[in-house]
């Protein structure tokens, strides 16, 4: 499909001085797409420059639009030497390119420099025009919208969710190449940006192809992935659920009534469906699920994987648990850029093992799916998890059905808010031991004494009391080592690293008295000489899953009188904890009666024969009591000091302070009463180690420390907005130098608040914690905190039921559009009425000035406030007011504070959205105030 890009560039306004002698500038720009490049004329002397130039066009394919940005650079006309670089602007077509998407690309946009930041903004008009093309050959996937959002959009219903997409590019990194050695830092840093840039591009471009082929027109749950090699090479990875949309009427239902249908065996495949499974290595019969109920079938995939994590209510039927898998590999150069085999290689692997997990706990899919990679050197991580579920089949048939449909023929449906915690799995055949229990709702089937899951809560979940944030994190030394040596000895570690995650995470819930996880998200990160690992998750107590037993501590000598006093002093504390934790998250489950549930509750002396390892005999299995309310006490033994440490840690991980409710889900389990007051604000702390003989106790002390400080110190600066609710809490981790550990979160805040953490260590060592909140007021009435905007009115819409967002601020010197940023899926008080496409950006910034730009955290802080003002802009260009399912995926930091140099990475997504404002005074308030903030702290903190 041929088509025309046209842009004309404006004007100019607020640019840097680049002639000393006038204090001015003799600013020109070129813009070039693909090798065609035009220039503007040089408008001298001016920092506010007017060209109006004629509309520049280009002719290209449509594949092109895709994969290459508009590339627009600002410079300063010389005489007699070489034109001065004062910035570039990079314009990403793609939205453009989509029937329902705008028409045009009209803002001004700010003016990037990797060395100097923003150096005032530019004003481009872009334009597509494009022709029909019958070739059947053709390469493009334009017209396939992309959701970063992991739930149906909210103005779309699902026709047909089809399944796992995926795709990788690698090549070479320029950072790394030889001729680095020659070039400026500049030219290096631009050189990478646009190469990644067009990288993404092609993996948007590639995976939309995969998309029409199974005859979708959506990727909804889009995760894309950058790993950095070194001078391995670059590697953009992406995977997504291929669904079909259609777009709801502005007088549709809400997304709660979302139709979704799945294909099967049974029914033809959809038109342009592939005849395999459209993932490049085909299936084999002995790879493929037994499927569990038989009538669904998922024919056309290789993985049935979807990395959705919300889904409408009835969707799941049986969630059977966490599956994740990690692999340890040696990097090796990427050699040719058109031959990804290796690392598709390595991935095949993981969905396998993943694959394999979900069968043995009998369940045909995987959902609320991720991947993500740690790499050090030479060695990298690889990591995949997901949750095992068997999906209703009522929609794994082809066409459309309402989810409110009284058609029931492919089973009884379980009761709604409970059916999905029921094992998919046959207990007498179990692919671990548990302990089992009837159902506490419907007292028919069998359910786990604890659930951990990666996706969000069902909406017909039934829970007590309120959730809450629960956080494991483990720091592990290793001896430095290269080669084989290291990735053996990284391999070693891993299993009983998570182990030990895992171990944290079941006490502190049962220490909450709570009995399932949900958006469970574990990392393990590596480092030259340690390992970091840190597990964020919600807990509730699921009305449904049995009331989880004590803690009881053992001593391991028994008969030591001072031990045993000990003993007795930590089980009092531990005792007393979990009575404070029911009445702070007022767990108070309702007694069951006979009459109540309308069956006979199972008798004490009634057993299960359960299954057994291979390993153990046959005379051997074991017999577990499933009566109502007996549960054993989960035993803690202390057999050495770092036992002790453990539990004393346990029980100094304090809860939030009165009126703060935190979690990492995007609805807070409990709390259904909102405001809708949004803030949002950044916050960096630098913490430098200075003991450089720290034991494993030491670190975990340390990282452990730094969590709940950072935590504490962010509640204390919003003391005065409780009730507040601090939502999606979600942390990434990595290593990337040197011991310095970064640990990243970002992700959608509930009601409302989006919080990214990174810490970093490093062998100065700089201990650099980054925390991003949006967060928003509980039931009680709207904040009284002065806002930096408020929302203006705007022309109605047909119905007058609501209005638009739209505002202007100042950055910089530069007006800035008030575009509304959230990692939730949605605007709390707003309606969704258009989504404009994914803004998917990578920046590079770098400073050989780091001590005057103050430091590391004034680094950072700028930098980030220039990524928040270069999103906003894009958003705004586009017509849009708002960003959803905001996220910072990679925030990478390189220091030498010796040499006075830092440089920062930085990769942020979301969907680009109209929001207006529901004006029912029924449902939603009309206002919405958003704040950001820049507070400061101790150690240098911004």
């Amino acid at each position: 499909m041929p088509g025309k890009l046209k842009a004309k560039i404006v004007a100019g306004r607020h640019l840097p001085v680049m002639d000393r002698a006038s204090d001015l500038t003799d600013a020109f720009v070129e813009v070039k797409f693909g090798n065609t490049t035009f220039k503007t004329d040089v408008c001298p002397k001016s920092l506010n420059p007017q060209w109006n130039s004629e509309w520049f066009k280009f002719e290209v394919d449509d594949e092109d639009l895709q994969d290459e940005p508009l590339q627009i650079t600002v410079l300063d006309h010389d005489t007699y030497s070489a034109n001065d670089a004062i910035g570039k602007v990079y314009i990403d077509i793609d939205p453009l390119l989509c029937s329902e998407a705008a028409s045009v690309i009209s803002g001004w946009f700010p003016i990037y420099d990797t060395i100097h930041g923003i150096r005032g903004e530019i004003n481009v008009l872009v334009k597509v025009e494009l022709f029909n093309d019958l070739n059947r050959f053709r390469q493009s996937s334009c017209g396939v919208k992309f959701f970063c959002t992991t739930s149906i959009p909210r103005c779309y219903r699902a026709a047909m969710v089809h399944g796992f997409v995926e795709e990788l590019v690698v090549n070479e990194d320029p950072e790394y190449q030889w001729i680095d050695r020659i070039r400026t830092p500049r030219a290096s840093n631009e050189a990478r940006q646009r190469l990644i840039s067009l990288m993404s591009g092609e993996l948007q471009r590639k995976i939309g192809l995969k998309v029409l082929e199974m005859g979708g027109n959506a990727v909804v749950g889009y995760l894309q992935c950058f790993d950095l090699e070194g001078e391995s090479g670059l590697v953009v990875r992406a995977i997504g659920t291929a669904c079909t949309l259609d777009k709801l009427s502005s007088g549709s239902a809400p997304n709660t009534n979302t139709h979704v249908a799945l294909p099967t065996s049974s029914s033809s495949p959809p038109p342009f469906s592939p005849s395999k499974p459209c993932s490049r290595q085909s299936s084999s019969s002995d790879t493929d699920l037994s499927l569990t109920p038989k009538t669904a079938v998922f024919y056309l995939q290789e993985f049935p994987f979807f990395t959705l994590t919300s889904f409408p209510p009835g969707f799941l039927v049986h969630v059977g648990g966490v599956v994740s898998a990690r692999s340890v590999k040696l990097l090796d150069r990427i050699h040719n850029p058109d031959e990804p085999e290796t690392r598709d290689a390595w991935w095949e692997e993981i969905r396998q093992e993943i694959k394999s997990h979900a069968k043995a706990l009998g369940c045909h899919a995987v959902v609320g799916y991720s991947e993500s990679t740690s790499i050090c050197e030479e060695v990298c991580i690889l990591s995949a998890s997901g949750t095992a579920a068997i999906l209703n089949p009522r929609y794994m048939r082809e066409g459309c059905l309402d989810i409110g449909s009284t058609d029931h023929r492919f089973e009884e449906p379980s009761p709604p808010s409970c059916g999905f915690c029921h094992i998919p799995y046959d207990e007498l055949n179990m692919p671990f031991p548990a302990q089992l229990t009837y159902c506490y709702h419907c007292r028919r089937q069998k359910v786990p004494d604890v659930l951990f899951t990666t996706i969000d809560m069902p909406p017909e979940a039934a829970v007590t009391g309120k959730g809450c944030l629960i956080q494991a994190r483990l720091c592990r030394l290793k001896k430095k080592a290269q080669g084989e040596v290291n990735a053996t000895a990284i391999s070693n570690l891993l299993p009983f690293m998570e182990y030990e995650l895992h171990t944290q995470l079941m006490n502190k819930l049962k220490l909450r008295s709570m009995n399932a996880l949900f958006g469970l998200h574990i990392q393990i990160s590596v480092g030259e000489n340690m390992l970091l690992g840190l597990a964020s998750a919600t807990g509730v107590y699921l009305t449904a899953l049995p009331a989880p037993g004590g803690i009881q501590i053992a001593g391991k000598t028994p008969g030591d009188l001072s031990n045993e006093h000990h003993i007795l002093t930590i089980q009092k504390r531990i005792n007393d904890t979990i009575t404070k934790n029911k009445e702070l998250y007022q767990i108070n489950p309702p007694e069951l009666t006979e009459e109540v549930v309308g069956s006979p509750i199972p008798e004490p002396r009634q057993r299960s024969r359960l299954f057994r390892s291979h390993s153990e005999s046959s005379d051997e299995l074991s017999e577990l009591d499933l009566s109502h309310g007996k549960k054993d006490a989960f035993v803690l033994e202390i057999d050495d000091t770092d036992a002790v440490e453990d539990i004393h840690s346990l029980l100094t991980d304090a809860p939030p302070p009165t009126g703060f409710y935190s979690c990492n889900t995007e609805i807070m389990p409990g709390i259904y009463n909102w405001t809708t007051g949004v803030q949002m604000f950044t916050s960096v702390r630098v913490f430098r180690l200075s003991n450089a003989n720290l034991t494993n106790q030491g670190l975990n002390k340390i990282f452990t420390d730094l969590c709940e400080n950072l935590l504490k110190s962010f509640y204390f600066k919003l003391r005065s907005m409780i009730p507040c609710c601090l939502c999606h809490l979600n942390f990434t981790v990595a290593v990337p130098e040197e011991e310095l550990i970064q640990v990243t979160s970002l992700r959608p805040p509930i009601f409302w608040y989006l919080h990214s953490l990174f810490v970093f260590f490093s062998s100065s060592p700089p201990l650099l914690v980054f925390l991003s909140c949006l967060l928003s007021s509980g039931p009680l009435p709207a904040l009284s905190v002065p806002a930096v905007s408020s929302l203006e009115r705007s022309s109605p819409l047909p119905e007058g039921r609501s209005r638009s967002l739209r505002s202007n601020r100042s950055f910089g010197g530069s007006s800035v559009p008030v575009v509304k940023m959230t990692p939730l899926s949605f605007l709390p008080g707003t309606r969704i009425i258009k989504y404009l496409g994914i803004i998917n950006m990578f920046f590079i910034r770098e400073t050989t000035s780091l001590r005057e730009e103050g430091g590391v955290s004034g680094f950072l802080h700028s930098f980030i406030a220039e990524v928040f003002a270069m999103v906003r802009a894009h958003v705004a260009a586009l017509g849009g007011n708002a960003v959803v399912s905001y996220s910072m995926k990679e925030c990478v930091l390189m220091e030498n504070p010796n040499k006075n140099q830092a440089q920062c990475l930085i990769n942020v997504s979301g969907d680009a959205v109209i929001c207006v404002i529901e004006t029912d005074q029924e449902s939603m308030p009309s206002t919405i105030n958003v704040v950001q903030t820049c507070s400061s702290g101790a150690d240098g903190a911004t």
